[in-house]
């Protein structure tokens, strides 16, 4: 029998210094609409107001920290004082439906997009594969410049009046690429040990800390497995989210999975992430992310009831249906 007061997709949840009225997400989901300069637009104004009943936290979709980090060549960015303004007629829209809005902040590194990427970089020259071609390998003070570019789209992200920051570290992208054995080769701070891997993450958590201050919401979403012998697992993400917990750097973790390589998992099935999040959680104090497939209220609810995360995310279904959320919300199997 469930106990009265045990813990639920109802129940809210602090993250940072922000209150959720609920623990469910909207995972950021490309929207492919941005302008060809960047600039949020009209669509997304539309998008998320539309989807902002019910759900506890929005986070849009990938934005860039560089012109030349750009993921797809319809990208929105914030790599201009001239993007906040675009930016904060989104957070104005959703904020009418007393909704609090992250925005997530990315690099592509090898993996942004060709054709739009003057210079293509990474920690090592190793390609993502043929179609994206040979990256340069950063210099120290190149390393410097993009945790500097962070540094600026957490003020701008302040001045756009999101309500937190998503730092991108999942999916193949360059914090991604920094974290993995498989695609950081280098021998000098930023590689080697899991500490020099870990430090343009811890870097690039710092410069924005400096911007936001300690009572400002910065999470993490991160790739749980590099879905190969030797790169990234749930016990290696355990170790190295830890000390940047400790350090009062992040005040959540995002958890998907893959994308480092063109590789995918053998199965897809409901919650298939789950077992990474639930890990990982392990090792920290923070409130952890789940999602992948977690489409049903009674299946979010055991998830958080059990403890093996502490809020869901969910993505797909609101593309198809702005009010799945306030169905789900309502919805008690």
């Amino acid at each position: 029998m469930i106990k009265t007061n045990s813990l639920s997709l109802d129940t809210p949840l602090t993250i940072g210094g922000i209150k959720l009225r609920n623990r469910l997400i909207m995972a950021p989901m490309q929207q492919y609409k941005g302008s060809p300069e960047g600039y949020a637009t009209e669509h997304h104004i539309q998008h998320y107001l539309s989807r902002a009943n019910g759900i506890g936290l929005m986070i849009v979709e990938s934005t860039a920290v560089s012109n030349n980090g750009r993921l797809w060549p319809n990208d929105i960015g914030i790599y201009s004082d001239r993007h906040t303004e675009a930016l904060k007629r989104v957070t104005e829209a959703v904020h009418t439906r007393h909704t609090p809005i992250f925005v997530q902040l990315s690099h592509g590194g090898r993996k942004s997009a060709p054709e739009v990427t003057n210079r293509l970089i990474a920690p090592s020259a190793i390609p993502y594969d043929d179609s994206y071609g040979k990256p340069a390998e950063l210099s120290i003070s190149e390393i410097e410049g993009l945790i500097e570019s962070y540094h600026l789209a957490a003020r701008r992200s302040i001045e756009a009046s999101f309500d937190g920051i998503e730092v991108h570290a999942a999916h193949g992208f360059l914090i991604h690429q920094f974290l993995s054995p498989i695609s950081n080769h280098r021998s000098d701070a930023y590689g080697g040990t899991r500490h020099g891997r870990t430090k343009f993450l811890r870097d690039t958590l710092a410069a924005i800390r400096a911007e936001t201050g300690s009572n400002y919401p910065v999470i993490v979403r991160i790739s749980s497995t590099d879905y190969i012998d030797g790169g990234l697992n749930p016990q290696e993400l355990g170790l190295i989210l830890k000390p940047l917990e400790t350090d009062g750097l992040l005040d959540a973790v995002d958890v998907s999975s893959g994308g480092l390589l063109p590789v995918q998992p053998a199965d897809i099935h409901p919650g298939y992430q789950l077992p990474d999040a639930a890990a990982i959680k392990q090792h920290l104090n923070v409130p952890v992310i789940a999602v992948g497939k977690i489409y049903t209220r009674s299946f979010a609810d055991r998830i958080i009831r059990d403890r093996l995360a502490d809020a869901v995310a969910i993505g797909r279904p609101l593309l198809e249906d702005p009010d799945f959320a306030q169905k789900m919300i309502g919805r008690k199997e």
